[in-house]
C-alpha cells in the first residue's frame, strides 16, 4: 500500500479527540464507575470495553463503505455517504438528542462494552472517517489491489482514532475524579459544553465537503 497521507491519521486522530470528549462516548460511565468504586484504576481498566464497543461500530460502518468502494464509482459512492451523513445530522439535531433511553451508571465492563457499540452506533460515529477514507476506494474495476489498500489504510486509521479517543477519554474522566475530590460535580451541570449540536453540525458539514 502506498503511504498514507498525513491529513489521514491527523483527521482520524483529531475526530477521535471529538468523539472522547461527547459524554455518551463513555468518559461519564468510566467516571461513574471510578466513583463508584473510588478507584482511578477502575477509570483506566473501563476504557478496554469502551474502546472494544467503539472501534466495533466504527469498523462495521468502514468496512460496508470501503466494500462498496471496491464495487461502485468513487463520485457515486461520495454523494451516497454525503447524503447519509447529512440526513443523519438533520435527523440528531431533530430528535437525536431527546428520548434517551434511562440507564443505570453502575453497569458492569460487559454492559459498558455494549453501551459503547450502541451509543457510537446511534452518533454515526463511523460515518465521520468515511470521507477520508475515500481516495483509497478505486471504484468499479479497481477491486483487487485497491480494496486491499482501503481495507489496510481504515485499520490503521481506526486505531489511530481510537487510540486518540481513549487518551481524551481518559484525561476528561480522571480530571473530573480529581475535581469531584475537591468540589463535587456540580461543574458538570454549569461547566461542561453539550455537544449535542456540535455533534450534529459535524456529520452534516462532513457530509457537505462530499459533495464539494
Amino acid at each position: 500500500m502506498n503511504a498514507a497521507p498525513p491529513a489521514l491519521w491527523l483527521t482520524a486522530a483529531g475526530l477521535g479527540a471529538f468523539h472522547g470528549a461527547n459524554p455518551a462516548m463513555g468518559w461519564l460511565f468510566a467516571l461513574a464507575l471510578g466513583l463508584y468504586a473510588h478507584s482511578r484504576r477502575v477509570v483506566l481498566v473501563s476504557l478496554v470495553p469502551i474502546a472494544l464497543g467503539h472501534a466495533a461500530s466504527v469498523a462495521l460502518v468502514l468496512a460496508g463503505v470501503l466494500t462498496l468502494g471496491s464495487v461502485v464509482g468513487h463520485a457515486t459512492l461520495a454523494r451516497g455517504c454525503g447524503v447519509c451523513l447529512i440526513g443523519w445530522g438533520l435527523w440528531r439535531a431533530w430528535r437525536g438528542h431527546r428520548g434517551r433511553p434511562t440507564v443505570g451508571m453502575r453497569t458492569g465492563l460487559a454492559g459498558l462494552a455494549l453501551w459503547s457499540f450502541v451509543m457510537s452506533s446511534a452518533h454515526g460515529a463511523g460515518l465521520m472517517l468515511v470521507p477520508a477514507l475515500l481516495p483509497f476506494c478505486g471504484g468499479a474495476g479497481a477491486a483487487g489491489k485497491t480494496s486491499a489498500a482501503a481495507f489496510e489504510a481504515g485499520a490503521l486509521a481506526l486505531s489511530v482514532h481510537t487510540a486518540a479517543m481513549l487518551v481524551v477519554i481518559a484525561a476528561i474522566a480522571l480530571i473530573a475524579m480529581s475535581l469531584h475530590e475537591r468540589t463535587g460535580l456540580g461543574f458538570l451541570r454549569t461547566g461542561w459544553v453539550n455537544v449535542d449540536w456540535l455533534w450534529s453540525v459535524a456529520l452534516i458539514a462532513c457530509g457537505v465537503w462530499l459533495f464539494l
